[in-house]
C-alpha cells in the first residue's frame, strides 16, 4: 500500500480511495457472496461497505492492512443484513405443469448462482495457510448452499478462519468478539458443514477433457428430453433444485420422477448456450416464442460434478442472466 496514496485518499481525493480499494474489489465481492449467498444482495453490501469505508477512512490508523481492514467492515455490513432483514426471495414463476412431492423443501430461496467471469483477474485466489478449503471447492454451489444454513456468527467465522485463512486471533479482532467465542462458532460451525459435506468425490479438473466430455454427455440428455439417459449420469444421492421455488428432490427415483412430471414443460428448451458458474458448467436455457419463433432465455441451469457423475442440478431464473453475458433473445 503506498502511503502516499493513503495520505491523498484521506485528504478527499476520490480517485485515490478507489486505486486503494480496486486491488481488493473482486475478493470482498466474493466474500459477501458467501456470506449472503446472493449476488446482488452481494453487490449492495459492498457498495454499502465500500462507502463506509469512504467515511470512515480519516480514523484507518495503519494497525492492520487495508485489506484486513476493508474485510472487517464488508463482513460487519453482512452480519448487519442477516440480523436485521428478513430475506425476501424474488417472487417465483410458477412451472406450467405441477410437480411432483418433493424431497424436502429448500431453505435458501434466495441463492444465487456466480459468475465465472467475476472470478477472472482476482489477484489471488490461494487462501491463507490456516484455511481448510481449496479455493475452488469454496466458491462451489454446494459449499455456498451450506453456508447459508450457517447462523451469522458461524458464517463468519467459518469464511474468515477456514476459506480465508485468518488466524484465531485476527478473526476475533475483525468480527469484535474474543477467540474463545470465534472457537466455539467455528467448531459449530464446521461440524454443520462436515455433516453437509459429500463423500470424497473430487470434480474433474475445470474445463479439462472429462470435465467437457461429462457436460456434453448432460447436453445431449438434457435437450433430447431422455430421462433415462439423464438420470443415469447422476449420483445414487444427487439432488435436483430450483430457487426461488422451494422444492428439492433426492436421488435418482425422485430425479426421474421429477423430470417426468416436467416433462411438457421440459421440452419446451430448445437450445443450452455454454456459460460458467461457481467454477462448475452452466447453461443459458433458451425455450423458442411459438409466434415469432425466435429463442428467448428461461433459465440458468448449474451442475455440481462429483468423479465421472453429476450430484446436483440446479436451475435459477432468468435474474441474472446479462451477468453471465447470456442476451434475451437469439436468431
Amino acid at each position: 500500500m503506498s502511503a502516499e496514496l493513503l495520505q491523498r485518499a484521506q485528504a478527499g481525493d476520490r480517485d485515490a480511495f478507489a486505486a486503494l480499494v480496486e486491488p481488493h474489489h473482486g475478493e470482498l465481492q466474493v466474500h459477501c457472496y458467501r456470506m449472503l449467498g446472493s449476488l446482488q444482495d452481494a453487490e449492495d453490501a459492498l457498495q454499502d461497505g465500500l462507502l463506509s469505508a469512504w467515511v470512515g477512512l480519516g480514523g484507518f490508523e495503519g494497525r492492520s492492512s487495508i485489506r484486513t481492514w476493508l474485510y472487517r467492515i464488508v463482513t460487519n455490513r453482512c452480519l448487519n443484513l442477516l440480523r436485521t432483514s428478513t430475506r425476501r426471495p424474488v417472487a417465483a414463476a410458477p412451472l406450467s405443469v405441477p410437480p411432483p412431492e418433493p424431497s424436502r423443501l429448500g431453505e435458501a430461496l434466495w441463492l444465487q448462482p456466480y459468475p465465472d467471469l467475476l472470478l477472472d483477474g482476482l489477484p489471488d485466489q490461494a487462501p491463507g495457510p490456516e484455511a481448510r478449503y481449496e479455493s475452488r471447492e469454496a466458491i462451489s454451489l454446494a459449499f455456498v448452499t451450506a453456508v447459508q444454513l450457517l447462523p451469522p456468527n458461524q458464517r463468519a467465522a467459518l469464511l474468515l478462519r477456514d476459506v480465508l485463512g485468518y488466524r484465531a486471533s485476527e478473526a476475533a479482532e475483525l468480527l469484535g468478539l474474543t477467540e474463545d467465542a470465534v472457537a466455539s462458532a467455528l467448531k459449530r460451525a464446521r461440524a454443520t458443514m462436515d455433516a453437509a459435506r459429500s463423500p470424497d468425490r473430487p470434480p474433474p479438473p475445470a474445463g479439462g477433457p472429462e470435465e467437457r466430455a461429462l457436460a456434453d454427455r448432460f447436453v445431449t440428455a438434457f435437450t433430447e428430453h431422455n430421462v433415462d439417459a439423464l438420470v443415469a449420469l447422476m449420483t445414487d444421492d444427487a439432488w435436483v433444485r430450483m430457487p426461488p421455488l422451494p422444492f428439492e428432490y433426492r436421488g435418482t427415483e425422485a430425479v426421474h420422477r421429477f423430470f417426468t412430471a416436467i416433462d411438457a414443460h421440459w421440452r419446451g428448451i430448445a437450445r443450452m448456450v455454454p456459460v460458467r458458474a461457481n467454477g462448475q458448467p452452466a447453461w443459458g436455457e433458451y425455450i423458442r416464442d411459438r409466434v415469432t419463433g425466435g429463442l428467448h432465455v428461461t433459465g440458468v441451469v448449474v451442475v455440481g460434478l462429483a468423479g465421472d457423475r453429476i450430484c446436483e442440478i440446479t436451475h435459477f431464473e432468468t435474474t441474472l442472466a446479462s451477468y453471465f453475458g447470456l442476451p434475451r433473445t437469439l436468431d
